[in-house]
């Protein structure tokens, strides 16, 4: 008899996964009293056993050492206002947070690995290959990776109160779980949060009870349901959205849902609704990936509407006779910001070349080739291969 009622895309995809990193809110490690909080995270490795059995790898992504900290060192949620305090929190925390998933796993018979990292991780190329290779290396090992901001030395996810927008790559456990994922190519991002899913805004602003089951665009609009903040962490439902958009762009469904709720790890990987899904249709290649999302971002380039146009038509290199001048300072095969003469970034790419010989290049230095150019030809400043298109709907 025909199946009255075949599996969506969404369901294929969540049952199929064979590699997923898996996101633990700082509402869902701890509770308000800065304790580990074994009744949510019980059914969590529950059911990471279970696919692990399946043969499924896991990388788990927790947040919670700042909480855990806190608590062990009795100070009121007020003192975390402070990027020092903080430090010493996650100082304390990690410790804390590694001996109570060693207690949880130890009963499954899963061994795991603790992997601290900081931006420099991912903004330096020959770093950013050897994370893929250790990653890779304990997944075959069969050992489930338990990674976390190296918050100790890292002010990146800490600093929540002088963050400036754009100027992190990573400013919480959300987008730095969905640059894992992108990094080692995992099929599935869940994020477990403290709320359903994305939700609808009532006319009065109140929330309705519907979440949004299945996301294919992430637009502004979108965006603008978004909440701020969750109680006690850093990421609110902007964060995790800019998560889901990191990893629909490396081709892979993301899912935001709740994680009090003991069955909802289970569900997802049994393709049943729960929370938020996005399902991507299109996949930018992994070097492109690390230009838009993971590279530091060095200096920046302004550069004229002709060359705009002919960047945005998608086919041009940035040659030098496009450009109006270079800003901040950068070397030869570091990422740059490509802006246009109002100051609008609207591209990144890979320069060939550094400020100063970008300068010469432009007219604007000693060294400088007539017209921007050398050997009779148009001098390219970043190729087409190097450069991405960022969306700055």
């Amino acid at each position: 008899m025909k199946n009255q009622h075949p599996e969506s895309e969404q369901q294929k995809r969540l049952r199929a996964a064979r590699r997923a990193v898996i996101k633990l809110g700082t509402g869902i490690v701890t509770g308000s009293d800065g304790q580990f909080n074994v009744e949510h995270l019980e059914p969590v490795a529950r059911t990471i056993a279970a696919l692990k059995k399946d043969g499924r790898q896991v990388v788990l992504v927790s947040s919670g050492a700042v909480g855990l900290g806190r608590g062990r060192l009795g100070l009121h949620r007020d003192r975390l206002n402070d990027l020092v305090t903080r430090q010493a929190c996650a100082a304390v925390g990690q410790s804390l947070l590694m001996h109570e998933y060693e207690k949880l796993f130890q009963a499954h018979g899963i061994q795991i690995a603790q992997v601290l990292l900081t931006e420099g991780d991912f903004v330096d190329r020959s770093r950013y290959s050897n994370l893929r290779q250790t990653m890779e290396s304990l997944l075959k090992l069969g050992v489930l990776p338990i990674v976390n901001e190296n918050d100790t030395v890292s002010t990146a996810e800490l600093d929540y109160l002088n963050i400036r927008a754009g100027g992190r790559i990573f400013s919480d456990n959300d987008r730095l779980a969905a640059l894992v994922m992108s990094h080692i190519d995992a099929d599935v991002l869940v994020l477990l949060t403290d709320v359903d899913g994305l939700m609808p805004l009532g006319p009065s602003g109140s929330k309705d009870a519907a979440v949004i089951p299945l996301v294919e665009e992430i637009s502004p609009e979108l965006k603008s349901l978004a909440l701020g903040p969750s109680e006690g962490g850093r990421g609110g439902m902007l964060t995790k959205l800019d998560a889901a958009e990191i990893a629909m762009q490396a081709g892979g469904v993301a899912v935001i849902a709740n994680g009090k709720s003991p069955d909802t790890l289970a569900h997802i990987f049994d393709g049943e609704p729960a929370g938020t899904v996005f399902l991507s249709k299109t996949r930018m290649a992994g070097k492109r990936r690390w230009i838009a999302y993971a590279a530091g971002v060095r200096g920046r380039v302004v550069v004229n509407a002709g060359a705009r146009d002919a960047l945005t038509g998608g086919k041009a290199s940035l040659l030098a006779s496009g450009v109006i001048r270079v800003e901040g300072e950068f070397e030869a095969a570091e990422v740059v910001s490509i802006v246009d003469g109002e100051g609008q970034e609207f591209a990144r790419g890979i320069s060939d070349y550094s400020r100063g010989d970008a300068e010469g290049m432009i007219g604007n230095g000693s060294k400088s080739p007539a017209n921007g150019r050398a050997n009779g030809r148009a001098s390219v400043l970043v190729k087409r291969d190097n450069i991405v298109l960022l969306d700055r709907k």
